[in-house]
């Protein structure tokens, strides 16, 4: 039987009072730890493979960008008076963090640890105990934006599970993310990047489905380049704010090793552990091994780029949820 079928009924949470709260924080946290950003040219950029060829500062012209297939593209003028609104104002700030921090390309399960802006759309299928199978469309990723220039925010609508051969299919919770960039370099310049997230997720859904009770997720990420390669790790704990004597508290820690080939294929191998305290898992461990590779990403329109990922978790503990989840991740920077 699923974990999650084991719950008993729950008692829904205010989640208004929940949203009201991320609302202030949100609100309240980027005058608290942004800090302003040196100036940086865009010819500092080195090998982005999701930056767009804009230019990074209106008064600035984009000279030598590397569009991350090892080319430049011709220098793009500093933008005119007709890109003076909103719109291009929040795209020239988002092209000028990127080019504050590495250029890694997001694992198939650990977190990505970078800010990025896209849509993210993943997909899964495992096996679970009792010869049952689960199908999970959305995997609690959505949209993901650089408002300020060391803050992304996620927000992750309700993904869709189906099972078979009898468990009831529906909904799972909304989830969010928030980001905070500490510390980055850029390739030839450190190429490391320390940031603090925090995320968690709201019971929108029903049982089985949903996990029943809203759950926050403090993160500490961390990530290395090495030539080629790079290495991103994130430490974090899964905090029900209510019915931990069930569900327990988790401390879970990815790690991801990426090669970066051609500019555009990125094979890829993580581990992903979960060690549990308390509720009806406590003691428990699960450790997987997920093979992975990513394509792109390729220009579509304009700023709008595509990417490809799919990978496999392997449980290579003797407990362990589920088994063979396959995963199909589509992103869609910009």
């Amino acid at each position: 039987m699923r974990f999650r079928e084991r719950l008993p009924g729950y008692t829904r949470l205010p989640v208004k009072r929940i949203l009201v709260l991320i609302a202030i924080l949100l609100l309240t946290l980027p005058r608290i730890l942004t800090a302003q950003e040196p100036r940086l040219p865009c010819n500092k950029v080195l090998g982005d493979s999701d930056l767009p060829t804009t230019s990074c500062d209106q008064n600035e012209i984009a000279s030598g960008l590397d569009d991350g297939a090892g080319t430049s593209n011709t220098p793009v003028q500093a933008a005119n008076s007709g890109d003076n609104d909103w719109v291009h104002a929040w795209m020239r700030k988002v092209d000028k963090v990127r080019a504050s921090q590495p250029h890694f390309v997001s694992p198939i399960i650990t977190t990505h640890v970078m800010l990025v802006q896209q849509i993210r759309y993943d997909m899964s299928w495992q096996q679970d105990p009792g010869g049952t199978s689960t199908s999970n469309y959305g995997m609690s990723k959505g949209l993901e934006i650089i408002p300020l220039s060391r803050l992304e925010v996620g927000i992750f609508p309700p993904n869709y599970l189906a099972h078979r051969p009898s468990v009831l299919n529906g909904f799972g919770d909304l989830s969010f993310q928030v980001k905070f960039r500490a510390f980055s370099a850029t390739e030839g310049h450190g190429d490391y990047f320390v940031g603090f997230f925090f995320g968690g997720s709201l019971p929108t859904g029903i049982p089985p489905n949903s996990v029943g009770h809203s759950i926050l997720s403090p993160t500490l990420a961390a990530a290395k380049g090495f030539g080629h390669w790079d290495v991103q790790t994130t430490v974090g704990a899964s905090l029900p704010v209510s019915g931990a004597n069930i569900l327990g508290r988790a401390i879970i820690f990815n790690t991801a090793v990426n090669y970066k080939f051609k500019g555009k294929v990125w094979p890829m191998l993580e581990q992903n552990s979960t060690f549990w305290s308390g509720g009806v898992l406590d003691g428990k461990k699960q450790v997987f091994l997920t093979p992975g590779l990513v394509l792109g990403s390729f220009q579509v329109a304009e700023r709008l780029r595509f990417a490809i990922g799919a990978g496999v978790q392997i449980a290579v503990t003797e407990f362990h949820q589920y088994n063979h989840r396959w995963v199909l991740s589509l992103r869609f920077p910009f």
